[in-house]
């Protein structure tokens, strides 16, 4: 067994797989250990460093008083990272776990390569329904809520196939303690991570069971259709935890996501449980109306003939649809990186575009600048004098103050 004191709290952990391998970290549900992940790790054992720990009040970790944060769980996280030298990871948060990572992201973007969300929302339930738990199990302890809490946790079928691991489970989560579970609980009433979502670049992927009563997937939807970089599926078959659920088809997901794409190899280009991005075309769109906004792609659109129509359908479905959604890098890195080539290659109607777009992409003026000094040493000083000309002219147009 591994432990480790972070903030003053002594945190189970476990780190096995490849250690020469990219780190992916999985993070637990409210009332849970990190045994949830057991039937889901040996997919991952082979090429990933995999890392697992039980949150403050969880498990085999540290239990303080309570109330807890969501922002103390996500430092947990930091200090845990920080002992293994991990500078940059994997996130796969389930419930809590998923707020958990989306602060992490929010926080430390740098250090997230991709983000798997699993039933989980950037508010879950409201105040009251939170205290009132609260209040309940402080009252009357774990037991009096077991069986209530796990019928939201699982499908019905699966509780009718696996009674024994149902059990078990009511276990894990009955012997977790009052403080340990209402801490978090405290953490969840008070966490409201919606202004934290559009600012998060990494590609995503949100999983939700089709069965989950308590983030529902149209929870999961809303989630991901507020981020810019993400997709959606669901998970058959299962409620609030498929990785006790439907261990193989959430880790073939997750695989399918970490390998390259944003979608599943049963989806094919479907991203979207609301068809509301169904096609390469489709994803392409988005992520061009994302990037560009929406008046220079209608514009681009108003203009379009039958000469061009095939090329510009090309352009959207390649370029937007496959280049810029896939792969590891962020939406902002790609960005930087689309400014730096363009800059280079003196593409100066391009450049001024890719300018105006960093509206949208949260790229600064200055990682602009840093991006240009690269230019100039790697593709000449003439080029690099030329894009900041372009730059000066874009940006004293955007602070003009708009008329009419």
């Amino acid at each position: 067994m591994n432990f480790v004191e972070v903030n003053d709290v002594i945190l189970h952990y476990m780190d096995e797989g490849n250690p020469a391998g990219p780190p992916l970290i999985f993070i637990n549900s409210l009332g849970t250990d990190l045994r949830i992940w057991g039937a889901v790790v040996p997919h991952f054992a082979t090429d990933y460093r995999v890392i697992r720990h039980d949150k403050r009040g969880h498990g085999l970790s540290d239990c303080p008083n309570p109330p807890f944060t969501i922002h103390q769980h996500a430092q947990d996280m930091v200090g845990l990272l920080h002992h293994l030298e991990v500078e940059q990871a994997i996130l796969v948060g389930i419930s809590v776990g998923g707020m958990i990572a989306l602060e992490f992201a929010a926080r430390y973007p740098r250090r997230v390569e991709r983000l798997v969300l699993c039933d989980t929302a950037p508010k879950i339930g409201t105040p009251h329904m939170w205290d009132e738990r609260i209040d309940t199990l402080r009252a009357n302890g774990m037991a009096h809520l077991g069986d209530a809490i796990l019928s939201r946790w699982f499908a019905p079928s699966f509780a009718e196939r696996e009674p024994a691991l149902c059990r078990g489970a009511y276990h894990m989560l009955t012997r977790t303690s009052v403080d340990g579970y209402t801490g978090t609980c405290e953490a969840l009433r008070d966490a409201d991570l919606w202004s934290d979502v559009t600012k998060i670049q990494v590609p995503t992927l949100v999983l939700c069971g089709a069965e989950d009563l308590a983030t529902t997937p149209e929870d999961a939807a809303q989630l991901a259709d507020a981020m810019p970089n993400a997709s959606c599926q669901l998970i058959a078959d299962a409620a609030h935890l498929p990785c006790i659920e439907q261990p193989e088809i959430m880790a073939t997901k997750i695989s399918a996501f970490l390998s390259g794409g944003n979608v599943s190899d049963t989806q094919l280009d479907n991203s979207k449980v609301d068809g509301k991005m169904n096609t390469k075309f489709d994803q392409g769109m988005d992520v061009r109306r994302s990037v560009l906004g929406d008046a220079h792609v209608d514009r681009a659109e108003q203009n379009k003939t039958d000469f061009d129509a095939d090329f510009q359908r090309m352009i959207t479905e390649f370029a937007w649809g496959t280049v810029w959604s896939g792969g590891t890098l962020d939406r902002r890195d790609r960005h930087l990186l689309t400014i730096g080539l363009m800059a280079a290659l003196g593409k100066e109607h391009e450049l001024a575009m890719h300018i105006r777009a960093t509206r949208n992409t949260g790229v600064t003026s200055d990682e602009v600048k840093e991006v240009f000094h690269q230019v100039a040493v790697y593709a000449g000083v003439p080029a690099a004098n030329r894009a900041f000309a372009v730059a000066k002219e874009v940006y004293a147009e955007l602070e003009r103050p708009q008329t009419g």
